[in-house]
């Protein structure tokens, strides 16, 4: 299969190799050091870095500014798009600005809805949807063309992603959403968090039988949790999201919780790297760069990557 674009995250899939992405959020600092004093620990350790886009519908430092200082201080990213704040036109312009930036991947989303920020009077754009953004793109690269006819001479190469939940597949249910996304021309997804690998292997095999393994990398969303409340705080808020009692009872009677959170993170990194089908964790935890790297650091896969 050919290359799609000129990125290591795309080459090391590609390869075989169990990825390891991870997540940042744009500085509140109109300062290039800004960015790297918060993600720069992750430089030499994760595959990827993922910059969200207005998460929570709060404004920062633009993600775009934010992939391009990563991307110039060696550290490649995942630029994600929601539709939520730009029409057709803005997001098209900042596809071919990406691939300008040396900005190799994109994860293509809806957005979080501006009434839950701290600007509820925002209005939300919507011009198109994600999956439209994903053949946006697909398109770009690989007719070179613009949704007008217009040529784009290079096009930009870029490896795009889109958003996943595991949950449990019930007797008949299709995989019909992540279907569209490929066939729009996603080439990879990351997933919500996901806790439950008994869940996610049945998720996977329900993938399987329709198919979608073979024409997308599936990378699962794991993170270092805090605390027992913390665990029990995304249960309870965020969408598809549920950890299994048994890793909620062991931050519970941890002494330090935060070192078991980060000890059970390695733990599924571990696990997730020995389950066929998954080709990659993505490591999630608000303002715990560190923390990511640490466990990214633990788990060994790196060195067991070396060696082979």
């Amino acid at each position: 299969m050919s290359h799609k674009s000129n990125g290591r995250l795309e080459a090391l899939l590609r390869s075989g190799a169990f990825v390891m992405t991870a997540e940042t959020s744009p500085p509140d600092a109109a300062a290039q050091s800004a960015v790297m004093e918060r993600a720069g620990c992750l430089k030499g350790l994760a595959d990827a870095v993922n910059v969200t886009d207005g998460a929570g519908a709060k404004a920062h430092m633009s993600a775009f500014a934010c992939a391009a200082v990563l991307a110039q201080h060696g550290v490649e990213p995942v630029l994600q798009f929601t539709v939520r704040d730009r029409n057709r036109l803005a997001l098209q312009g900042d596809l071919i600005g990406a691939a300008t930036f040396g900005i190799p991947n994109i994860l293509c989303l809806h957005g979080d809805d501006p009434k839950s920020g701290d600007q509820p009077e925002t209005q939300a754009v919507y011009d198109i949807d994600s999956r439209s953004l994903m053949a946006t793109a697909h398109r770009l690269r690989e007719q070179g063309t613009l949704p007008s006819g217009r040529a784009v001479s290079p096009p930009p190469r870029l490896f795009i992603g889109a958003a996943d939940a595991p949950h449990e597949p019930k007797p008949g249910w299709k995989p019909e959403a992540l279907k569209g996304k490929i066939e729009a021309g996603a080439d990879f997804i990351q997933t919500q968090y996901c806790f439950d690998l008994a869940l996610l292997r049945r998720y996977l095999a329900r993938l399987r039988d329709h198919g979608l393994l073979e024409r997308l990398f599936v990378i699962v969303g794991i993170g270092p949790i805090a605390s027992a409340k913390s665990a029990r705080w995304m249960n309870e808020n965020l969408f598809g999201v549920n950890i299994p009692e048994g890793i909620v009872a062991r931050l519970e009677s941890a002494s330090d919780p935060r070192a078991e959170g980060r000890k059970i993170c390695v733990e599924l990194l571990q696990e997730l790297a020995e389950i066929e089908g998954v080709a990659g964790a993505h490591l999630m935890a608000p303002r715990q760069e560190e923390t990511i790297a640490e466990a990214i650091a633990e788990c060994g896969l790196l060195k067991n990557r070396r060696a082979a």
